[in-house]
């Protein structure tokens, strides 16, 4: 990864670790209008889809307050 491309990366988090509130009303919404699109037909799809990005978001911005660099723990075995 290009030292622009980590930039970007580490603005991105650090963004959404400041605005990860607005970030999960966004993807309610988005939510609740793909549910009204579809007029419920899949509901649970939509839910569990919004449920793992909000997830994944959760990750991407902790990643930030840990300042981790995103590499994963070593584990002791």
């Amino acid at each position: 990864m290009g030292f622009m491309d980590r930039l970007n990366v580490d603005k991105l988090k650090q963004t959404l670790s400041q605005h990860r509130d607005k970030v999960e009303v966004g993807l309610d919404k988005a939510a609740d209008a793909a549910n009204s699109l579809t007029k419920g037909k899949y509901t649970d799809r939509i839910e569990d889809g919004a449920d793992k990005a909000k997830d994944a978001l959760g990750k991407f911005a902790d990643d930030e307050d840990g300042k981790d660099g995103g590499k994963p723990a070593k584990s002791g075995s």
